[in-house]
């Protein structure tokens, strides 16, 4: 910031709003620790050029894009693209000098570490997914923004043509800070997530490493298991982990990510059968039941859902 003695001042254009530039304020507020438009720092939605040239941080408007002065437009001729030639949108842009403090700012200590990877990834499935919707461009096809997609939702805040709050010199800037609440909790909500996978990952690998047989994963706590199995070529056909309810879950592996097949699905004589019908069937007293797509089943005990991984396999005597 030009002065950190003064109240930074931040400037995007007035009018209706987009997705763009709400995440975009979004991220500078986490990575700078504003919160407080009228007391930290001072947002100015505006037009003029006067305003906007005086502004610490300008983005969306402004016709330049210089990240070591902090501006970030993109409609401009010669604004930048991304290496595969998508256009940046404002939020692209922003993201790519203020993305990695926002998310470390979201992170607790133990887990800064992981930083790095979760902005990276946040790039890749997030902000160049609202570059894409902003610029009405995709390298996999046309632009559709469904119902409730983030940009559709976002701009559902903008007030009504016959709303009062629609005209004027103010027009729309309480509902732009209204958005930018609900923009800032989805990336919360993300980053939360994108941490807990991250920290699952070592838990994973130590239960596999510990386990009887590489092929059946015993975890001790429900946490997402798929993307380390996948990441590190783990010969995984199936996970057992507490539910709930007190049973213990028997989760069956895909071939590949996305995918609603099994590597190795649950025997077809037990598909759809549940408690002592099951139990007879499958040779092991707790059973519970399975579903009748065969991608998962359940036990009332841990060994009970490892004898069923068993069976499975034909292991068993």
């Amino acid at each position: 910031m030009p002065d950190t003695n003064a109240r930074p001042v931040l400037a995007t254009h007035s009018g209706k709003f987009h997705c763009d530039e709400v995440f975009a304020y979004a991220v500078l507020r986490l990575a700078l620790g504003l919160r407080d438009p009228d007391g930290d720092h001072l947002l100015i939605r505006t037009r003029k050029p006067e305003p906007i040239a005086a502004a610490d941080i300008v983005w969306d408007v402004g016709t330049v894009f210089d990240g070591a002065t902090n501006r970030f437009d993109h409609h401009q001729r010669g604004a930048p693209l991304r290496s595969d030639g998508t256009p940046f949108s404002s939020a692209g842009l922003v993201w790519q000098v203020y993305g990695e403090r926002a998310v470390a700012a979201l992170l607790p200590a133990d887990g800064a570490r992981f930083a790095p990877a979760i902005a990276a990834e946040i790039d890749r499935s997030v902000v160049r997914r609202i570059d894409e919707l902003d610029n009405g461009v995709s390298a996999t096809g046309p632009v559709r923004d469904d119902a409730l997609g983030l940009g559709a939702l976002i701009g559902d805040f903008n007030p009504p043509w016959d709303d009062p709050a629609s005209t004027g010199p103010t027009a729309g800037d309480a509902a732009f800070l209204e958005a930018t609440a609900m923009a800032e909790g989805v990336l919360r909500r993300r980053v939360d997530a994108m941490r807990s996978r991250h920290a699952a990952e070592a838990v994973v690998l130590d239960a596999h490493r510990a386990g009887e047989d590489p092929r059946i994963l015993v975890l001790d706590r429900g946490m997402p298991w798929k993307g380390t199995v996948f990441d590190h070529g783990l010969p995984v056909l199936f996970t057992v982990s507490p539910a709930s309810n007190g049973n213990w879950m028997l989760d069956t592996m895909p071939p590949e990510p996305g995918s609603f097949a099994q590597r190795l699905p649950l025997p077809e004589a037990w598909a759809g059968l549940q408690e002592a019908e099951l139990a007879e069937r499958c040779g092991v007293p707790d059973a519970v039941f399975v579903h009748l797509r065969r991608f998962v089943g359940a036990a009332r005990t841990r060994d009970g859902a490892v004898e069923m991984a068993r069976r499975a396999m034909g292991t068993a005597p």
